[in-house]
């Protein structure tokens, strides 16, 4: 029977969350699949919790009070959070709910032992499975002890971890509700627990079985290590059977007590490879059901196995959709163009359309599959090639692959999906280019043409037509950006560089020669960018008085008010010069949906009041002519040192057209970059005034939304003036589950995320290797920084990040090192970190995280590896 307080397992199903709980709709689903068995039992509902929680009307404004707290100040959390539960502890059930209680039981059987488990509204969920977050209370003896650890459940919404989980998934304490699950309670041979993916790899095809003897307990506690079983293909592929020395068992009385395991049997394996492939079976049948990989905790009851909790495993990395069942092999598209963060659906499909290269979607994230060209040996060496000199871990992974042998096929030749495959060391005749800046000079002037005509030719498309228009303009941006004489100009900078690079060190020894020969390249809109914003400092740090009232800004709008000022009218100016320029730029811009310098200005002012800080007037200049000269002082020394060697005239000619044209080209390899997002910028503003009048339509509540609708569900709202609420809840919440997931560099269809590696025996124990990009050595405070906005820098200090694209460069005026996570010799940071000569190593795996800030660090920018000083 139904009552309203108690419902019984079996007649509860994954719709009725917000009623039972994650981990209840998900015991009562499993217990609807053939073939799998659940321990008996019912849900106290979330009816009866708030029927509880209004027995202490005070509880109200203590969750209030705990989402206003500091999630930083962790003493008030602890404080409040202790000060719940013993409230909610207190509170005596009231005598029909505990009659209803006491009526499911003597169905199960009165005197019978329980699990007690707690089943939270936002737990077991696709994006945040909270697991163990709350309290479970096995071998539960009696209809009162029941009552007091039901009560102990619903206190355990609000413990200090499910607390801090909820802060860390953006879920509000107040929406969250507490139901019970009480199931008879099995006692188990041996128990575990069971991934239908490879937790760590995440591969689709690979389970995993963590086993121990007597209770589960034993293992989640940690008390011992399990045996761990490998299963691929249906076969045990790997084992390893742990020293059990201790179990959980119950006791008849109620409760669990730690007991020693017979000698003789503690190496024995506590399951058979039989089982083992048998509770798989059953793993693969639950994971079919809920349609995505589970992890799932088993007991074993004499010879049968008993599933207990099954819920998502939400730590896994995505897999790109495809057309087929083949083998794909995907690279990262963030970590080539230096920004991992995850993207709303708008800039994801924005980016894909206007992309040159088909582009498949996962977790937020872009990737490019390039299985055909790994399939075929001749394309396969030349991405190895491009991919190992952009990102050693790359080549490393994708080589991983197909050392494999069994999962990229084998193909005579390969079709489209890759980047060129061009040599290292090509020869000087590779690139038909001359050194002319001519040649730049025109380049900038067509991408100018271009996005002039855009602007015009936009101002007047409204509606449909808008979207029209728009898909005409991204084939004139695929135009602009495949121009072959821009990609032959960016490829002789890299070209060149790459000889240098090679050359030098093999005549002279000489390791990255080409860093000092670039230092103040002209025309590098990027590096130009960092050192405008020096000039905007240097008009505003006459008047103190806007320095003052800079220091104070939150509104968008201060720009209006800084004229009132002393000296305000020159330094708007100054402002508003600089965002004509610069303003489309920001912080992960390829994705559309950022916010731009223009639409939140006050994202520069700390980067501006940095600059007024630390630097002089003219620094600007100066800084860009002391890299010129150094520069040419670097030149004329190779060119004499070669000139020295046996055929040293031939040597030193090839180097000095190589440095001429890295000097004319590698500015360069910025600009286009810029332009697509200059063009982004034109897009984006006409799509927001569209994304208005779906606001004053009431068609949205907020014009931001669109920015979780693809272009083509934007392009159908407006159409027709109808969208979907549910589908914008759904892609936010998927949205902030992506935020939490790390994006792999290479990824297989099969869901594995391949981790390469910086294969180096010639570093310092203990150091951080990575990829030297820019050389040099030095000495600093590391400044550990995620958010460009909450930058706080000081003279001397070494920045360290996840990634820096070009919105990032303002900051690299104010730093003497980089250190990154994520990219490659010629990314954008790494160009402007050997223009303004920074010694920078990328590529450092977990930088932010094993890197603490304010630690003292030393950057080897010239053998790439990073060192933390005691």
């Amino acid at each position: 029977m139904i009552e309203q307080y108690v419902w019984e397992l079996q007649k509860v199903d994954e719709s009725q969350v917000a009623v039972v709980g994650g981990k209840g709709a998900h015991l009562g689903a499993l217990s609807r699949i053939e073939g799998i068995r659940v321990p008996a039992g019912f849900c106290v509902t979330t009816d009866a919790f708030r029927r509880v929680l209004a027995e202490a009307p005070s509880i109200d404004d203590r969750l209030e009070q705990l989402s206003r707290l500091n999630p930083d100040d962790r003493e008030a959390v602890r404080a409040l959070s202790a000060e719940i539960r013993r409230t909610i502890e207190g509170i005596a059930v009231p005598g029909d709910l505990a009659a209803a209680v006491t009526r499911a039981l003597a169905q199960l059987g009165e005197h019978a032992a329980y699990a007690v488990r707690s089943s939270a509204t936002a737990e077991d969920l696709p994006t945040a499975s909270f697991a163990g977050q709350q309290d479970t209370y096995l071998n539960v003896v009696g209809p009162a002890a029941v009552l007091r650890h039901i009560s102990r459940c619903w206190a355990s919404l609000f413990t200090d971890r499910a607390v801090a989980y909820r802060r860390r998934n953006g879920i509000d304490h107040r929406a969250v509700h507490m139901a019970v699950v009480v199931q008879r309670m099995v006692f188990p041979r041996a128990a575990g627990v069971m991934f239908t993916a490879d937790p760590v790899t995440g591969n689709r095809k690979v389970a995993t079985v963590d086993a121990g003897f007597g209770l589960g307990e034993a293992l989640v506690s940690g008390l011992v290590n399990p045996d761990v079983f490998t299963v691929r293909h249906g076969e045990v592929v790997a084992e390893a059977i742990a020293a059990k020395e201790h179990a959980v068992h119950a006791l008849a009385a109620g409760g669990t007590q730690e007991v020693a395991i017979d000698p003789q049997q503690q190496e024995q394996p506590s399951l058979t490879h039989a089982q083992v492939l048998r509770l798989v079976q059953l793993g693969r049948r639950i994971e079919a059901h809920f349609g995505r990989p589970q992890d799932i905790e088993w007991c074993l009851v004499d010879d049968g196995f008993h599933i207990v909790q099954s819920r998502p495993i939400t730590t896994l990395f995505p897999v790109p959709e495809a057309d087929d069942q083949e083998n794909h092999v995907y690279v990262s598209v963030g970590h080539q163009q230096m920004m991992t963060d995850p993207m709303k659906p708008l800039g994801l499909s924005m980016w894909q359309l206007t992309a040159m290269a088909p582009m498949h979607e996962a977790g937020g994230r872009l990737f490019v599959d390039v299985t055909r060209r790994l399939a075929s040996p001749a394309s396969r060496a030349g991405l190895l090639d491009v991919l190992g000199r952009s990102d050693p871990s790359i080549r490393d992974a994708l080589e991983t692959v197909v050392d494999r042998g069994d999962f990229v096929p084998s193909l005579p030749d390969a079709g489209p999906g890759g980047p060129p495959a061009r040599g290292a060391s090509a020869p000087i005749a590779s690139t038909p280019i001359e050194n002319d800046p001519a040649v730049v000079t025109e380049l900038i002037e067509r991408s100018q043409a271009s996005i002039t005509t855009l602007s015009r030719g936009i101002r007047t498309k409204t509606g449909a037509a808008l979207f029209d228009f728009l898909l005409e303009a991204f084939e004139e941006h695929k135009r602009v950006l495949g121009d072959p004489l821009s990609m032959q100009a960016i490829t002789a900078g890299m070209e060149a560089t790459w000889w240098l690079n090679d050359k030098l060190r093999e005549w002279l020894g000489e390791k990255s020669a080409a860093d000092k020969l670039t230092l103040s390249a002209p025309g590098n809109v990027t590096s130009e960018m960092g050192l405008a914003l020096l000039d905007v400092a240097d008009v505003i740090r006459p008047h103190p008085e806007v320095v003052r009232f800079l220091q104070g800004v939150e509104d968008e709008g201060f720009l209006d008010d800084l004229a009132k000022l002393a000296g305000g009218a020159e330094a708007r100016d100054a402002i508003e010069g600089y965002l004509d320029r610069y303003g489309m730029r920001c912080a992960g811009e390829i994705d559309i949906t950022r916010p731009r310098w223009r639409e939140r200005p006050t994202m520069l002012v700390p980067l501006i009041l940095d600059n007024v800080r630390n630097f002089g007037p003219g620094a600007a200049r100066r800084r860009f002519e002391q890299g010129r000269q150094e520069a040419e002082k670097k030149e004329h020394e190779v060119l004499s040192r070669l000139r020295a060697l046996p055929d040293g005239e031939r040597k030193a000619d090839e180097a000095k057209r190589m440095i001429d044209r890295v000097r004319t080209f590698v500015g360069y390899r910025e600009y286009p970059k810029y332009g697509i997002i200059s063009r982004y910028f034109v897009y984006k503003q006409a799509l927001m005034e569209e994304a208005e009048r779906l606001v004053q339509t009431n068609v949205l509540p907020e014009k931001e939304d669109v920015f979780y609708l693809t272009f083509q569900e934007f392009h159908d709202a407006v159409r027709s003036k109808q969208v979907d609420g549910g589908l914008i809840r759904r892609r936010k919440e998927a949205f902030r589950s992506y935020q939490a997931l790390t994006p792999p560099r290479v990824l297989t269809s099969d869901g594995e995320a391949v981790t390469g590696a910086h294969r180096r025996d010639d570093v310092p124990a203990g150091a951080l290797v990575g990829l030297p990009v820019s050389a040099g050595t030095v000495e600093g405070r590391a400044r550990v920084i995620l958010d460009m906005a909450k930058a706080d820098l000081e003279p001397g200090d070494i920045l360290v990040t996840t990634f820096t694209d070009p919105g990032w460069s303002p900051l690299f005026v104010g730093i003497t090192g980089l250190v990154t996570e994520v990219g490659s010799l010629m990314t954008h940071g790494a160009v402007i970190a050997r223009e303004y000569g920074l010694p920078a190593v990328v590529g450092v795996e977990q930088a932010t995280r094993l890197i603490r800030d304010g630690q003292r660090i030393r950057v080897h920018g010239t053998d790439g590896y990073v060192e933390i000083l005691p």
